[in-house]
């Protein structure tokens, strides 16, 4: 589902005139046209003895397909009217919202809103309801952003229910943090991890057209800067094997994908991929994570839901007293480039030569995030920060001149580097630009993810 569906159903109580109750109502269904999604007007439900409001609410409910229910509550109501309605979408997660009074001749006018909102929260609570709560406040704006969040969050969800993560080989370097737990993942999370092996990628260039190739190539020439400048033989067989890794891509409808690096295509291939991922992104609009890492993909789809963006991954280099230097030793997606694609031809080690991404890394504030398996259970750690140009600054054993390799210096503003440190859960950490600790929180709510 594309579409961000929501399932809105108003409440309020049966001896409260009706036209107020019909006014609120209006006045809600056109503050939702302000939001992204698609709301789902099911109408007003009051507490009628034979629960014909509650069953025609139902019914329309039931006609449509949406992520997320929308409870609003626009005054007193009795609890039971409410559950009649919700516990045939017990599996949906929820959002309770509770409205206000006004001021009228110098006096606050109420219906009990939050006389409603507080005996549902508790039922909800018990119930095991996935929900959230939030109300308005009178004189205050109504909380846009948090239904926003909300919204963004169950569609994400859904999203995460039919997505597919490719993986060429795995464990690669036999790390530990980059596993997955196949049942849970595909149970609690959703996504379905697709292994495939090397062997693959290797014939399917035999069935690559030339003309593809030829395009490939050209668009790396027409696209990125290349200083010094380097023959066709390196582009082409970064292009060939972008190409047959796409294929797989193609077959399988995958969201997201990483390869075997350096067990697989620098020991046995000899060609560090750093071209191939950045092609990948470009060709097909796949995320890309390197060295088989399942669970640092499936925080990219995740964090792509709430944002939108293309998240690229980076990883931790050195901690500093108020910041860390987090950067990538091979490749960055465009979306995340400040400015010209720079690449540079350079050797690593025994490596072969192959294209390595040299440019520079948009800055600003952004929420790094990585979602692991822990003691049988999900959890997110996260945190916002202040990105900025780092200093200069290489990795030991690259070949002269080293290369200044993308990153950032990023200063945490929701905890110390001390605090980070001690709760750190994986080398690699996915970057979004702007601050989604709501959506992060909601998402977790509905996933039962802890956040840590």
């Amino acid at each position: 589902m594309d579409k961000k569906t929501v399932g809105l159903v108003c409440f309020g109580e049966i001896n409260t005139p009706y036209e107020r109750l019909q006014l609120k109502h209006d006045e809600v269904v056109e503050f939702l046209k302000g939001l992204d999604g698609e709301f789902i007007d099911c109408g007003i439900v009051i507490d009628d003895p034979a629960y014909d409001a509650a069953n025609a609410a139902i019914a329309k409910l039931k006609a449509q397909e949406f992520e997320t229910l929308l409870v609003c509550v626009m005054g007193w109501v009795p609890t039971h009217a409410v559950i009649k309605v919700t516990d045939h979408f017990r599996f949906l997660p929820m959002l309770l919202w509770g409205l206000c009074g006004w001021k009228e001749n110098g006096k606050i006018i109420t219906t009990a809103e939050q006389a409603g909102t507080t005996a549902i929260r508790p039922t909800f609570q018990e119930m095991h309801y996935t929900f959230k709560y939030i109300y308005n406040v009178i004189g205050e704006e109504w909380p846009k952003a948090k239904i926003q969040s909300w919204v963004d969050a169950a569609h994400t969800a859904a999203q995460l229910r039919d997505a597919r993560l490719g993986t060429m080989g795995y464990r690669d370097m036999l790390l530990y943090g980059t596993q997955y737990e196949g049942f849970s993942l595909r149970r609690e999370i959703g996504v379905e991890v697709e292994p495939f092996e090397m062997l693959e990628m290797v014939q399917n260039i035999e069935k690559l057209d030339p003309k593809d190739v030829e395009e490939g190539i050209r668009y790396v020439r027409e696209n990125w800067k290349i200083e010094p400048a380097c023959d066709d033989s390196t582009i082409e067989q970064g292009v060939k094997y972008a190409l047959a890794v796409g294929m797989k891509i193609k077959e399988r409808k995958l969201q997201a994908v990483t390869l075997i690096d350096v067990d697989g295509m620098k020991k046995l291939c000899g060609f560090p991929p750093a071209m191939v991922f950045m092609l990948l992104e470009r060709f097909y609009g796949v995320l890309t994570i390197p060295e088989n890492d399942v669970m640092g993909g499936v925080t990219q789809l995740l964090m792509k839901g709430l944002s939108g963006q293309t998240v690229p991954y980076m990883e931790y280099y050195e901690f500093f007293k108020d910041s860390m230097l987090i950067g990538v030793p091979d490749f960055m997606p465009v979306p995340a480039i400040d400015g010209d694609v720079k690449m540079t031809p350079v050797a690593f080690g025994l490596l072969n030569k192959s294209l390595l991404n040299v440019s520079k890394v948009k800055t600003g504030y952004v929420t790094c995030a990585r979602l692991v398996f822990s003691d049988g259970k999900y959890k997110m750690h996260y945190y916002t920060a202040e990105a900025k140009t780092p200093p200069a600054w290489n990795e030991f054993g690259w070949d002269d001149p080293a290369p200044q390799l993308c990153s950032l210096q990023v200063f945490p503003d929701s905890c110390t580097v001390e605090e980070f440190a001690q709760k750190v859960s994986c080398q690699h950490v996915i970057v979004a630009y702007g601050d989604y600790s709501e959506q992060i929180r909601d998402i977790c709510r509905i996933l039962n993810i802890e956040i840590i």
